[in-house]
């Protein structure tokens, strides 16, 4: 299966360009244990895994490296698109259950007319979830993933939502301040976005601009904890945000935080 390999491929690719030393960068800001390039090919193996148990449960397509997955969220159903051709195109855990519990959690976290931000939106379910429920969304991940979000979010949006969905290309750490100059959403949505891809101190760093201090911005983060690598980005958003863990799902093994900037 070719287009599988393209997925390995892509876990050294997403959210940074062109590739970057980031060895070298990760031990000077995120902790790294030894035998980091064991560890890595381990976790990759796992996730390009993870992604073919992810096809065995798509409905047929006319294009092999197609799939369809349905939900029914937030009082509606919802058909995503998924790919084989790269993580971004695909669902995972952290977004299916954050968008669950934005549904039965909306007197705790009420998007009705709220500005919203995803970062690392793939293939957009938790952005659509998030339009249904009153958002006004921006999704954002790396330019090649931008056709398939947009189809998705209109697909499952329109003529049903408050608000039209927007999208926008956004490489972690890349030009934020040009193009993002003055972030002031309510909330910064992200799920899943945590993996061995080696740019996590990229991804903190975004998490940390659209969250800075003096702000109303409240990061609601989903992942599922696969490796020692999310453990370890765990902490480091501990640390640089007040956090609150919101629920734990040991079934999925997904935990969801809350989180707002230090001042």
């Amino acid at each position: 299966m070719e287009r599988l390999s393209t997925v390995s491929q892509h876990v050294q690719q997403k959210h940074h360009g062109k590739k970057k030393e980031v060895d070298d960068k990760q031990d000077k800001k995120l902790p790294v244990e030894q035998g980091t390039t064991d560890e890595a090919l381990r976790d990759q193996k796992v996730m390009a895994g993870e992604a073919l148990e992810r096809r065995n449960i798509w409905e047929p397509s006319v294009y092999y490296a197609l799939g369809k997955e349905c939900f029914y969220i937030a009082g509606h159903d919802i058909s995503i698109r998924e790919s084989m051709d790269t993580y971004g195109a695909l669902i995972w855990p952290g977004a299916i259950a954050l968008s669950q519990f934005l549904e039965n959690n909306q007197q705790q976290v009420n998007l009705m007319d709220k500005s919203v931000l995803e970062i690392g939106a793939g293939t957009g379910l938790l952005s659509i979830v998030a339009s249904l429920l009153g958002a006004w969304v921006t999704a954002t991940d790396l330019p090649d993933i931008m056709s398939n979000l947009t189809f998705n979010l209109l697909r499952n949006t329109r003529g049903r939502s408050r608000y039209t969905p927007q999208v926008a290309a956004l490489t972690w750490a890349q030009n934020l301040k040009r193009d993002f100059p003055y972030p002031s959403y309510d909330y910064v949505l992200a799920a899943d976005v945590v993996y061995p891809h080696g740019c996590l101190e990229e991804l903190l760093e975004t998490m940390r601009h659209f969250c800075q201090p003096g702000s109303r911005t409240t990061v609601l983060w989903a992942n599922k904890i696969r490796f020692q690598s999310d453990l370890r980005f765990t902490e480091c958003f501990k640390s640089s945000f007040n956090t609150t863990l919101l629920i734990e799902l040991p079934q999925q093994e997904v935990r969801i935080y809350k989180a707002t900037a230090k001042e």
